[in-house]
């Protein structure tokens, strides 16, 4: 049987049951965006490959406890429990969550992209590291709202389940992040004249 036709649900069954491969498909699955959102989060390589290690010890624990309700969201859900093990670790270091560009990590490096030619690809980095600068700006609920929505693919429900807030602060948060960016992207363009 192909488990890469699956669905998540029924990777977990078959882990369940005791087929490795399943739960390997389900992983790969879902590396990427739970790996890049723990990185976004805590901007450290070595801290995020340990925190992504933890999630998944953790999902595993729930998977075999039982515990685990099918809602048909595993992807929000292990989004949810890396964003929760993101908070406790700022909270073990008495640090608050921070969500900024590093220098050595390019989001767009994760993301799979098809084949562009040279210049499209020149234009393309040129225009990351553009809208990443104006994140980087961004008050850091602002940003935080941003990184969720558009790299973590979370809807507003769930980001203000996430972060605690209602939806109307996340839509607020999102708001002011796109007026701010507006801004800032006019005051460039007037640098440049």
């Amino acid at each position: 049987m192909q488990v890469i036709n699956l669905s998540d649900q029924a990777l977990i069954d078959l882990y369940l049951q005791g087929d490795e491969s399943a739960f390997s498909e389900l992983l790969k699955r879902h590396q990427q965006k739970i790996y890049t959102s723990i990185y976004l989060f805590v901007k450290d390589r070595e801290l995020a490959e340990d925190l992504f290690q933890d999630v998944f010890i953790k999902i595993i624990d729930t998977l075999r406890k039982g515990t685990y309700n099918h809602e048909g969201k595993f992807g929000q859900w292990a989004i949810r429990i890396a964003y929760n093990m993101c908070v406790d670790q700022f909270r073990r270091n008495k640090r608050r969550t921070k969500v900024t560009g590093g220098e050595d990590f390019d989001i767009f490096d994760v993301l799979e992209l098809p084949d562009e030619n040279r210049e499209d690809q020149m234009i393309r980095s040129e225009t990351h590291n553009r809208i990443r600068s104006l994140v980087d700006q961004l008050p850091e609920e602002q940003r935080e709202v941003v990184v969720l929505r558009h790299y973590a693919d979370m809807s507003f429900k769930e980001i203000s389940q996430l972060t605690r807030v209602s939806i109307n602060t996340a839509l607020g948060r999102m708001r002011y992040a796109l007026i701010n960016i507006r801004k800032m992207m006019e005051e460039q363009a007037m640098v440049l004249q």
